[in-house]
């Protein structure tokens, strides 16, 4: 008889591991092996029943999915995790990627389509539905913002000012202004306003951090 693909569940959501641990039980070739509702307890799962992969959210307290998943890979080279998020910004999906996951499915999507990505992985493919792919796809080709720019990215979509940025960062307006322009010509966009349009778009900022 063939072995049962076994699953750890990861996600601050009692009721969204719920739904996951009723769909793998009407699964045959599924059987779960452990939940997890922070990238900490990820790992200490991971390490008492050695999963063949992981659901890991995107949204968890502490660590986020795609910083968990680094630190579990980080340990573990050869987990297989396919992330489940409600963000589908490129930048959030080419986080995830970097980390190491090998699935990505949206929330959204029908539970079967995770069960898919599940077998998927397991079996040493990589996960990405087509509008996941179409992003993941775009993102490869822009430049990455740096540290520093990314810090004053977040202040802009804040609403601050660039001398309240220049206080809120220990640096010069002038210097303020430089990563702004540098900020501007990686994002292809003219102004401020457009830029924490784009941000927000692309998941490279969310509103709730």
């Amino acid at each position: 008889m063939k072995r049962k693909i076994r699953v750890l569940i990861v996600d601050d959501h009692a009721m969204m591991r719920l739904g996951l641990v009723e769909a793998i039980a009407g699964e045959r070739d599924l059987t779960l092996v452990g939940e997890a509702a922070n990238g900490t307890q990820c790992l200490e799962q991971y390490r008492k029943h050695q999963p063949d992969v992981v659901t890991m959210d995107f949204r968890l307290p502490g660590a986020d999915g795609a910083e968990s998943t680094a630190h579990l890979r980080t340990e573990f080279p050869d987990a297989r995790v396919v992330v489940l998020s409600v963000f589908e910004g490129e930048e959030d999906i080419w986080r995830a990627v970097e980390a190491g996951a090998m699935g990505y499915v949206s929330k959204s999507a029908e539970v079967e389509e995770v069960l898919e990505a599940i077998r998927c992985v397991v079996g040493g493919e990589t996960y990405f539905p087509a509008p996941i792919a179409s992003k993941l796809a775009s993102r490869r080709t822009r430049d990455a913002l740096t540290p520093r720019e990314h810090q004053v990215l977040h202040h802009i979509v804040a609403g601050l000012s660039n001398k309240e940025i220049a206080a809120a960062l220990h640096m010069s307006e002038a210097t303020v202004k430089l990563h702004i322009s540098n900020t501007l010509a990686k994002l292809h966009v003219a102004d401020r306003t457009q830029a924490a349009i784009v941000a927000v778009q692309r998941g490279i900022i969310h509103l709730d951090t």
